[in-house]
């Protein structure tokens, strides 16, 4: 297995690894059809196996204080996408990953980096055996059907009718969303400091 930097005849591994794995996760329905392409500079690595790819990490950086990462002071990172395809799992090329960004990162003066994850059990404990740690979290809502919708979404537009949402919930009354639809997921900040 090698790490390398992402090159754009990877677009396509990059996506079906990316699907495949997030397919087992709080992340299922998140599909991308072709891989993102950002407005700071990056850190896009891949995970090659003979000839296939089978894990990645982007990690999109700050230029300037503020710009990417959602919280902290000096120059953050934010992992956009780290993923490891279901068939190359438990062999340590997420942390692999994550370690040759890690170095990168040191190298171009970030102090720090940030990803925002949900709340699936096994990918919190990676994050935290990493050596990340939780610094914030707020809610994601999918709001599905009649009875769900009721009293949650509304249109203003004459014979638009809602019929699926997704919303954010960052209030503190849990019960206001857990008890009353089916997909709620706790989205998790966790920060990890560069030394």
């Amino acid at each position: 297995m090698k790490i390398r930097p992402y090159e754009i005849c990877d677009e396509i591994g990059w996506v079906r690894c990316r699907v495949l794995s997030f397919l087992d996760t709080a992340y299922f329905d998140n599909v991308l059809k072709e891989k993102e392409i950002y407005s700071n500079p990056a850190i896009e690595l891949v995970a090659e196996e003979e000839g296939q790819i089978v894990g990645l990490i982007d990690v999109e950086f700050e230029i300037e204080e503020g710009t990417v990462c959602s919280r902290g002071t000096g120059l953050g990172g934010m992992i956009w996408h780290i993923a490891v395809h279901p068939d190359f799992r438990r062999k340590g090329i997420g942390t692999e990953l994550l370690l040759a960004a890690e170095k990168q990162a040191k190298s171009k003066g970030l102090n720090r980096l940030e990803a925002w994850t949900r709340d699936d059990r096994w990918v919190n404990a990676w994050y935290e055996n990493s050596g990340f740690t939780k610094v914030e979290s707020y809610f994601h809502v999918y709001i599905d059907g009649g009875q769900e919708l009721a009293g949650a979404i509304k249109s203003e537009v004459p014979n638009l009718y809602p019929v699926q949402a997704f919303a954010h919930y960052v209030g503190n009354e849990l019960g206001a969303v857990k008890g009353k639809f089916k997909r709620v997921h706790e989205c998790i900040c966790y920060e990890k400091a560069l030394d």
